[in-house]
């Protein structure tokens, strides 16, 4: 049989190459198209040394992984069944499992691999990165001894190793994709919750209007406003947590009406729940018809202990008003003193009492005061939010435009919610267009007929 010519054997020489080129390119494809696809992370790892033998040509590969706790895992070994398969999982699983030679991430165990495995064995070992952080390392090895880890074999185990810190990261994002929607949907509950426990509007109370209006800053806020009716009989005739109808407004011939604003300090979930338990309590100490001190110090008592360890407090301002007498009764928690605008005088008065932080200190005294209310007299409640909203320079609302805005509203002889809408919009021309409210922000308008 004839020698094949140069010209032949140059021919056969790059056949097999292109043939091998396109094993390659086939071979990087198909993980390509398993790294889009997967849904299911330790499926894709199963491939991977595989894959990195096929395109290296060797014998066997290996996936050694570096979990947050600080243990090596052998994530997956691929070899020909054998004697060679069998010493080389020993190996590794030797080397990792060696608590006398800790293994920290950073370490190069491939080393030690090969000192485990001894001669004859030509062993390449990459590591899989992430964000500079070493995760894992992908191993390559063969038997022959003529094998030899060139450029090319070394960039394709790369390669394969960075498809690997891929499919890692995109696992990982998902499963924090996943809690976030957990947690959204969460707060979704939560900011309906809240919601349902505020007044779905305002009762209509016997000699005065009511408006109010709760914006939070975030789905979930620390404002708390309510209307209370502190009278057994009106009690008992609606049921306390009683729901009227939109057409049916609340109504009391003569019964009392508590009136409350408060702020818990801080946003978000925890705000939200300690709100919730503040309505709850304050609403069961204002049925035994106390006077607003004295139900403001049983409150501070009963919630010490829930906040005590929290490191959260709550501000609030507590009134009644008796249709009768045509007064208000009221006591503050160290919450901002609502306005009151007395339409004859044409004049701002502050309604303020001593008294501490709701949760600061059990044994706290509260002071109370009262004020005859007469006809187009007007009564401001807000919270912080509203004079602690800043614009894009930096300055802040503050009690003065404050007050200035509310005297101008009640000038007009406006009615409560037209007095609500135009505090709001003077608050928003403030703050303007471009910038959102960093705190919550709410009112309630109390004004005689």
């Amino acid at each position: 049989m004839p020698e094949p010519t140069p010209v032949f054997a140059l021919k056969a020489l790059v056949a097999r190459l292109h043939r091998e080129q396109n094993k390659t390119q086939d071979l990087l494809s198909s993980l390509g198209f398993a790294l889009r696809s997967f849904n299911n992370l330790n499926q894709f790892l199963e491939l991977i040394p595989l894959v990195a033998s096929r395109v290296t040509d060797a014998e066997g590969g290996s996936l050694v992984l570096f979990k947050p706790d600080g243990q090596v895992r052998l994530q997956r070994l691929h070899c020909q069944e054998g004697q060679s398969c069998v010493n080389l999982r020993k190996a590794i699983d030797a080397v990792i499992r060696d608590d006398s030679h800790p293994l920290p991430i950073s370490q190069d165990i491939d080393r030690r691999i090969a000192d485990y495995l001894g001669q004859g064995i030509q062993l390449y070992g990459t590591p899989i990165s992430i964000r500079n952080e070493e995760r894992g390392r992908l191993y390559v090895f063969s038997y022959d001894p003529q094998y030899t880890w060139n450029e090319a074999r070394r960039k394709l185990v790369q390669l394969v190793a960075d498809q690997t810190a891929v499919a890692i990261v995109n696992d990982e994002l998902a499963a924090e994709l996943r809690q976030k929607q957990r947690l959204d949907r969460e707060l979704e509950i939560g900011a309906e919750i809240q919601l349902r426990l505020l007044p779905s509007q305002c009762p209509r109370i016997d000699g005065i209007q009511l408006a109010a209006r709760c914006q939070t800053a975030n789905r979930v806020g620390g404002d708390y406003y309510d209307f209370i009716p502190t009278t057994h009989d009106l009690v008992r005739s609606r049921g306390f947590d009683a729901k009227p109808a939109p057409e049916e407004p609340i109504h009391s011939e003569h019964g009392r009406w508590g009136i409350a604003i408060g702020d818990v300090m801080g946003k978000g979930v925890p705000a939200g729940l300690i709100m919730t338990l503040t309505r709850g309590m304050l609403r069961s100490e204002a049925l035994n018809q106390h006077s607003p001190a004295r139900i403001l110090k049983h409150l501070n008592r009963a919630m010490y202990a829930d906040l005590e360890n929290s490191h959260r407090f709550v501000t609030l301002f507590y009134s009644e008003y008796n249709p009768e007498t045509r007064q208000l009764a009221y006591s503050n928690a160290a919450h901002t003193p609502p306005l009151l605008w007395k339409a004859q005088r044409r004049e701002i008065l502050r309604l303020d009492t001593w008294g501490m932080l709701v949760g600061l200190d059990a044994e706290t005294e509260y002071e109370e005061d009262s004020v005859i209310l007469e006809a187009g007299d007007t009564i401001l409640y807000y919270t912080d939010g509203f004079t602690e909203a800043s614009n894009p320079k930096g300055d802040r609302f503050d009690e003065e435009n404050l007050i200035e805005a509310f005297k101008t509203a009640c000038s007009r002889q406006a009615d409560p919610n037209d007095i609500l809408n135009a505090m709001f919009d003077a608050v928003w021309d403030f703050i303007g267009p471009h910038k959102s409210n960093d705190d919550d922000m709410t009112l309630v308008v109390l004004q005689k007929r």
